[in-house]
């Protein structure tokens, strides 16, 4: 099973950790420490995991065998015992109360270098855990290493070639939604498709079309190309439409038996509409995967998923490209996201829309389209 090469964002391990408390000074917390968890992760480096109540305001500093991260506008928890994973960079943690800021020391057993920005990753609520300030680090090159095999992992590129099935929606006799200058989905969505192979071939991932053609293919086949290649990450592509001609957008949705909000519960019908042009074989194989997924593994993979989905609407933004309306990530029933690779389905934008009709035939905007997918892929933590 697609699960085996993942875990949740959890953390075991055994270990005693020390919490100094400097005098309380009176302020109104709008943050709250939850959990402080290490983990290992591939490559001698270590998984430093901070969770809060809230978002959290950080920064981060490298005084001599330490990591200090200090939150801002946060109480220290003194029940807290964080839990240290044996193994690890990381010897003790200690929580130091100043003021209105709450710092955690990690006290290190090796020096490091400054942690690059790429491994420094702040996570969205899901399923039981709050905000996650994430940090994963390695032994500076000049200290010895607790392990004899060690690799090298460049932040710009994945250590080994982790395998991305792209997905471009509808295709044949199914043209998608088409716009008011007769744009056609399937049309903008296979070279958006096209393009984003290209550039991830290029830095280093394998990549999968699930058509390179204009040819229709049922959801369920779709689902099973992800399964059959096994892999880490499954991207829907399309393009979408609205009764209001003035809406315009990206969107990104995750899998959920239940939709986030009725928008996307209709959005969700109108994409599984297409397998009633041709629904032979679809219930059988939803049947198997709803078979083979265990609880735990529907949980994992969503999890997965909407972390994901939440760096994708971030690199979204940071390229200003426009937003629909709503919440950066979404949630409901999609047939074609049903499987044990984690995934996204991501609306491009509204063929509805004139203007955005325009952008989406443009290269060019295909081109800023693909280039935030691309650091999306990237930025991803494929290894947690």
């Amino acid at each position: 099973m697609k699960f085996t090469r993942r875990t949740l964002l959890k953390f075991a391990g055994i270990g005693t950790v020390a919490i100094a408390m400097m005098p309380r000074v009176a302020f109104a917390a709008r943050n709250s420490l939850r959990t402080v968890r290490t983990g290992v992760q591939p490559g001698n480096k270590t998984r430093l995991v901070i969770e809060t109540g809230e978002r959290p305001s950080y920064t981060v500093s490298y005084p001599a065998n330490q990591l200090v991260i200090t939150l801002a506008n946060t109480a220290a928890n003194t029940a807290l015992a964080p839990t240290l994973a044996a193994g690890t960079l990381v010897r003790a943690i200690t929580q130091v109360q100043s003021g209105d800021k709450l710092q955690i020391i990690a006290d290190l057993t090796r020096p490091i270098n400054e942690v690059p920005r790429d491994n420094i990753m702040l996570l969205s609520p899901n399923g039981d855990n709050d905000y996650r300030l994430v940090l994963d680090f390695a032994a500076s090159s000049g200290a010895p290493v607790q392990t004899a095999a060690s690799s090298t992992k460049k932040t710009s590129a994945p250590s080994r070639k982790y395998v991305v099935v792209i997905d471009a929606g509808h295709g044949g006799k199914d043209p998608g939604c088409i716009g008011k200058g007769g744009t056609q989905e399937k049309v903008v969505v296979l070279s958006v498709a096209k393009k984003l192979k290209s550039k991830l071939d290029a830095a280093g991932f394998q990549t999968y079309l699930t058509r390179s053609n204009d040819t229709y293919l049922k959801l369920a086949q779709r689902a099973a190309i992800g399964e059959k290649k096994h892999a880490d990450l499954f991207l829907s592509l399309h393009a979408n439409a609205n009764p209001s001609r003035s809406m315009q957008g990206f969107s990104i949705y995750t899998l959920s038996e239940k939709a986030s909000d009725e928008e996307a519960a209709k959005l969700a019908d109108a994409e599984n509409a297409a397998d009633k042009i041709d629904v032979s074989g679809f219930e059988q194989f939803d049947k198997d995967i709803r078979i083979a997924l265990s609880s735990l593994q529907q949980h994992a993979v969503a999890a997965m998923s909407v972390e994901y989905a939440n760096g994708c609407a971030s690199q979204f933004k940071r390229a200003k490209i426009t937003q629909q309306p709503g919440p950066d990530v979404r949630h409901a029933p999609f047939a074609v996201l049903r499987s044990t690779v984690p995934g996204a389905l991501i609306e491009l934008g509204h063929l509805s829309n004139a203007a955005e009709e325009k952008l989406l035939k443009s290269s060019s905007h295909q081109d800023k389209l693909v280039a935030a997918i691309v650091k999306s892929v990237k930025a991803y933590n494929f290894d947690v």
